[in-house]
């Protein structure tokens, strides 16, 4: 018997790609040596024993086990439908299109797909481990009957404990734990794209500067790769509103992001449709309090922790913003329940839970 995991895209940074590597270590570290990655698209840098590119995928038998990663459009949906081994999904969520049209129709017509390929897969599964129940009962509204659990994604924190790149850090003003830092740093991390909408980031530092004199500045640390009409659009929109305090980082290295997190002020995430989220978790571990939209599965990421905005008054967001900030006792109640939250993210608990639940569906642990 077999265990392998098949993927459109493993790459460095992003969260589908991460799971992926850390359930492929938890599975050999469990005994399943003949346990491999494929992926269609694949960085060579990664190719190894383990790592390999979908195209040399040996022909499968009936008892193989395959965990798909469903997350996007791709051919790969098509595939692996007639292949004779037993199937199961691990699914990360489809991103509607709508929030697309306007600036990328390219990336409009992938989402559109992945969530159409999605659908005609209901019937190809044993069963799915969903990162969350948001995304869990969006497969049902696909018409998935398979059984189906909440498994979170598997993050090695140990990762974080890396050095970050020290220039950057003094840059940003030190560490945030150890310095009154004359600019406070709201940051924000993840791919500049609509659905996430950086744009409302912009508006809550808009209000705030209207409300209050403390100087503060707005870190975007993430791609903008293929996003580059909606890039521009922010940049004027931040150019009408009077911001010059946003950095837009693009790409960058781990030991940058470190830095950032390490000089967080206070986390924002205003998105509109996340699956899971990781960069909470990432706030959490850096005990920084987090601001978030209450939408799609954050609030069940957070678990009741942070600041949960149910709406986007521009007011509010600034009011919270500065309370964020500058109340010392609500910033340490915060920081104190976010770190208990963390404790269900660990890497002990979560990897017995996707244990128990590759298991019980698959008998392959």
């Amino acid at each position: 018997m077999r265990v392998f995991q098949v993927l459109t895209t493993l790459s460095r940074g992003d969260a589908v790609s991460n799971d992926t590597l850390a359930i492929q270590k938890l599975l050999m570290s469990k005994g399943i040596r003949k346990s491999v990655v494929y992926a269609e698209h694949l960085d060579p840098k990664f190719i190894s024993k383990t790592i390999k590119p979908y195209h040399v995928l040996p022909k499968v038998k009936k008892n193989d086990i395959m965990l798909y990663h469903l997350s996007t459009g791709t051919m790969l949906n098509e595939k692996i439908k007639d292949l004779p081994c037993r199937k199961f999904v691990i699914y990360h969520n489809m991103t509607p299109p709508d929030f697309f049209v306007p600036y990328s129709g390219a990336t409009a017509k992938l989402c559109a797909q992945g969530i159409e390929e999605a659908k005609s897969l209901k019937d190809t599964f044993e069963a799915g481990i969903c990162d969350s129940q948001f995304n869990l009962d969006q497969l049902k509204s696909y018409g998935y009957k398979c059984p189906m659990k909440v498994g979170p994604i598997l993050v090695p924190f140990e990762d974080y404990a890396k050095e970050p790149d020290a220039a950057l850090l003094e840059k940003m003003g030190g560490p945030a734990a150890d310095n009154d830092h004359e600019v406070k740093n709201i940051l924000f991390v993840g791919r500049i794209v609509p659905n996430k909408k950086p744009e409302d980031l912009m508006t809550m530092l808009y209000a705030y500067r209207q409300m209050y004199k403390e100087p503060v500045r707005l870190i975007l640390a993430g791609s903008t790769q293929g996003m580059e009409k909606y890039t521009a659009r922010l940049r004027l929109y931040a150019k009408k509103l009077g911001l010059e305090d946003i950095i837009f980082t693009g790409h960058i290295t781990f030991p940058q992001i470190l830095a950032y997190y390490r000089s967080a002020d206070v986390f924002v995430q205003l998105s509109e449709h996340e699956g899971f989220c990781v960069p909470l978790l990432e706030a959490m571990y850096f005990k920084i309090p987090i601001i978030a939209y209450d939408s799609c599965a954050m609030p069940e990421t957070l678990g009741g922790t942070g600041i949960l905005l149910k709406d986007k008054d521009p007011a509010l967001m600034g009011q919270a913003l500065h309370e964020a900030l500058f109340n010392k006792e609500l910033r340490q109640k915060l920081i104190e329940e976010q770190d208990e939250r963390l404790k269900y993210f660990s890497y002990e608990n979560v990897s017995k839970i996707l244990l128990d639940e590759i298991s019980e569906f698959t008998g392959a642990v």
